[in-house]
């Protein structure tokens, strides 16, 4: 007796579908690991250095991985369209394991950048292929779930980033030992690229370009016999000619779309999907300077607002120990919002809505914070600030600009489009991350919150008026 064959979008959830998640949702974690360590690493730096880092080059330092991840999203986003997911797939956590290794060994500020720079790079691709693989192999009825259950696995990046090296730095006493704080992001990576041994490459993507023995043996690498990648008709049929008729009917949908997909240049693919780019990418950079400008430069921001547990005198590295501690406790906040962001989802709640209000409520906290350093409020008031900024920054902004491109984009330009949107959004998390150091030096905390505020406003304005373009316009899909 035959058992029942499901189709991808119809199969009961099952726990090779919680493996492939689990796999895909490491590049989330790694990529907020290695913000959070470079966010340390600079008032290290500082201690030992005479004279201190320039606020430019703190700036560089900040965001140098973040450059990499603009052009990684692209690089590999548009590669893993032509030549498929598998090898970028594992060749991404390689590349990030030889340089966060050679950041370890070589302590010299210019290794590190470079080092910083190609582990950006591998990140990139992790940001254009993660979301693809979740969105291709899941049950349409999880995806846009799962897709926010990978990007839930950020937070654990910053969490146990802040929390090993509060306990490093407490240990060591010592801000000479910073390059010891890459060994971190190496044993990650190690663990992405283990784990992938066991992967394979995308159905979906095979299916496109015509390999169809090799789509049903991946398709049941990943989720067991029982599953049909495919219509009924092309599939279960035993008519050779019915098949060569779909194939055929399948080159030509893909000869057609190539000139629109990897066919086309980059420029003609922005023009020809505007209002799609804007909403996955534009709202995106806004949310890069919350999770990555704020976020990377949170112990500064924590001992310049003067809310961690200072003391007087004594070893200056406990003075960093003390805002890595507060940088974690505010860390931990970040999980809860993704949980409260993935139940509205769940709810099936208007997901450029969640964004929208998600940016205003930042907003909201940011100037409440603003007014608990103006008039000296009491410390608490600031932290709850931060946390509730946290909170709503990752129930809204952070979690639905991953959670869009894929559900906007077709197969066939997934990986181009979600790269882009990623590419566009780490622009606005590099320029961020520059300038924030820029601002510390030119008005203090308070002109960084105060910009910070306003760029939050523009992401809700922008989300509102272009997802109504969006949906009415019918491009909002999921394939």
């Amino acid at each position: 007796m035959n058992k029942q064959k499901y189709l991808i979008a119809n199969m009961p959830l099952t726990a090779r579908h919680y493996w492939i998640v689990f796999v895909a949702s490491l590049g989330q974690l790694i990529g907020t690991a290695v913000a959070t360590i470079a966010g340390i690493i600079i008032p290290m730096m500082n201690i030992i250095m005479h004279p201190e880092l320039s606020s430019a080059m703190q700036g560089l330092i900040g965001c140098m991985d973040l450059l990499g991840i603009v052009f990684g999203s692209v690089i590999f986003g548009k590669l893993c369209d032509k030549y498929g997911y598998i090898f970028f797939f594992r060749f991404c956590p390689a590349l990030i394991l030889i340089f966060s290794v050679l950041a370890a060994l070589v302590p010299n500020v210019w290794v590190l950048l470079a080092s910083l720079f190609f582990i950006g790079l591998g990140i990139g691709g992790e940001y254009s292929l993660d979301s693809n693989y979740i969105s291709e192999l899941l049950p349409e009825k999880y995806r846009a779930l799962m897709i926010g259950v990978a990007k839930t696995a950020a937070s654990f990046g910053n969490i146990i980033a802040a929390g090993v090296c509060f306990l490093l730095i407490l240990d060591w006493k010592n801000a000479d030992r910073w390059p010891d704080l890459f060994w971190i992001i190496a044993g990650i990576a190690m663990l992405m690229l283990i784990t992938r041994i066991w992967y394979y490459q995308s159905p979906k993507w095979l299916v496109l370009h015509g390999k169809y023995s090799q789509a049903e043996k991946a398709a049941e690498e990943f989720l067991g016999p029982d599953v049909d990648i495919a219509t009924p008709v092309a599939y279960s049929s035993t008519n050779s000619d019915i098949k060569a008729k779909t194939r055929q009917t399948t080159s030509e949908t893909e000869n057609s779309e190539s000139s629109s997909a990897s066919g086309q240049s980059l420029w003609s693919f922005i023009k020809k999907n505007w209002n799609a780019v804007v909403l996955s990418g534009f709202p995106w950079a806004c949310e890069g300077l919350g999770v990555y400008g704020i976020g990377v430069f949170l112990p500064i921001l924590v001992m310049a607002l003067g809310i961690e547990h200072n003391s007087m005198g004594g070893n200056p590295i406990f003075h960093v120990a003390n805002s890595v501690e507060v940088t974690f406790w505010i860390s931990c906040i970040i999980l809860p919002g993704f949980v409260l962001g993935l139940y509205l989802i769940h709810k099936k709640m208007n997901i450029p809505r969640i964004q929208t209000v998600g940016f205003w409520l930042c907003a909201i906290m940011l100037i409440i914070l603003l007014l608990a350093f103006h008039y000296n409020w009491n410390k608490w008031i600031s932290i709850g600030a931060f946390m509730l900024f946290e909170l709503f920054l990752n129930m809204g902004p952070h979690l639905v600009t991953y959670v869009l491109p894929p559900k906007i984009y077709p197969v066939e330009v997934r990986g181009i489009g979600s790269g882009l949107a990623a590419s566009i959004g780490k622009i606005g998390a590099v320029l961020a991350v520059f300038i924030i150091p820029v601002l510390l030096k030119w008005g203090g905390p308070v002109l960084v919150l105060l910009v910070s505020a306003c760029v939050m406003a523009l992401g809700a304005i922008m989300t509102s008026v272009y997802s109504r373009k969006v949906f009415n316009e019918e491009v909002v899909t999921e394939k």
